[in-house]
């Protein structure tokens, strides 16, 4: 069990990607907080799995919130449909994304890009859109947006991931912008390299190119963003984390390649 120290916690929080790696540790330690917890996700098994799991270690109330992130009206009903327990969210966690590939931009999926953007921003903006409002109308209210490095240092083959994340960090400081004089705070959290199922997603399914990227280093795990995350939302209310840049120490930033002629 998580020890609470925070003064302040929000009471109710949305988590998009619930039963990711993210999703879940975030679900875990928000529950242990005593904070009502919606796992938005795609999976039936895995969120009523999780929803349970929450309920019985914590005594948490967990609302499994099920419908696809990309499926524009799917979201508006179930957002709209929403037990009158939850829908008051004072804390949304756009945590849903996804890499796809590692090519070169000229040998790249088209088909991958388009569900990069509308997983890590399309569905992103609307399920902001959709909240948003009544944060703003309550004076109370904090979005989290799961950023990357990737939205800071682009690599090859990263191309429309690290352009879908740049968004996410712009589109995270624009609010700022727009929030001011509301109460409502947003944060963008930059995982750098992190040990979850992401790079095993990017490979569709090859393992071993997955193993390859963590082999032989010390990497940070999604209890460590989940912590960064819950100090970012537990924070007084006068204090707003604008940008949360985070690397496992074994990282730093790429050299500029340069090409060699012979």
């Amino acid at each position: 069990m998580y020890e609470n120290r925070y003064e302040y916690k929000p009471e109710t929080v949305l988590i998009t990607g619930a039963t990711g790696d993210f999703g879940a540790a975030f679900a875990h330690r928000f529950a242990a907080l005593g904070a009502k917890v919606i796992l938005a996700a795609r999976n039936t098994d895995k969120a009523k799995s999780l929803q349970a799991a929450l309920e019985e270690q914590y005594g948490a109330s967990v609302y499994a919130c099920i419908f696809d992130i990309a499926d524009k009206q799917g979201m508006k009903d179930a957002i709209d449909s929403l037990p009158d327990e939850f829908k008051d969210i004072d804390l949304l966690i756009n945590n849903a994304g996804l890499a796809l590939g590692l090519e070169p931009a000229y040998q790249c999926d088209i088909e991958d890009w388009e569900t990069m953007i509308a997983v890590n921003n399309t569905a992103l903006v609307r399920m902001t859109r959709h909240v948003l409002p009544l944060m703003v109308g309550r004076k109370r209210g904090h979005i989290i947006n799961i950023g990357s490095t990737a939205g800071n240092y682009p690599y090859p083959g990263g191309n429309v991931y690290c352009a879908s994340k740049a968004f996410v960090k712009q589109f995270s400081l624009s609010l700022r912008a727009d929030l001011a004089g509301t109460n409502v705070r947003v944060s963008n959290i930059e995982p750098g390299m992190i040990e979850t199922q992401f790079s095993k997603v990017r490979f569709k399914g090859n393992d071993e190119k997955a193993e390859n990227v963590y082999a032989n280093t010390r990497n940070m795990h999604a209890e460590d963003i989940a912590e960064a995350v819950v100090w970012s939302a537990c924070l007084p209310p006068y204090f707003n984390i604008n940008r949360m840049e985070i690397m496992p120490t074994v990282q730093s930033f790429a050299g500029h390649p340069i090409e060699r002629f012979d």
